[in-house]
């Protein structure tokens, strides 16, 4: 979960966002985290080479919680 938030927060930032202190397995992508398309891409490509794991190979995922079953199911 540290290294998710991590990732994220390095996203948000390079997207001029703010960096969050915890992240809640019911957070949105979107609406909570305020990702766009691009990045969402971008995480999903940062996920695959950190753990290995495509999160969106089996459709899209909206959730924080979404991406840890992707995670601990590898």
């Amino acid at each position: 979960m540290e290294k998710l938030l991590a990732i994220i927060n390095e996203i948000r930032e390079e997207a001029g966002n703010s960096t969050i202190e915890t992240l809640a397995s019911s957070m949105d992508l979107r609406e909570d985290l305020h990702l766009d398309s691009l990045m969402l891409a971008e995480l999903t490509v940062r996920l695959e080479d950190e753990f290995d794991v495509d999160i969106f190979e089996d459709g899209i995922v909206q959730t924080i919680g979404e991406i840890i079953v992707k995670l601990e199911g590898k």
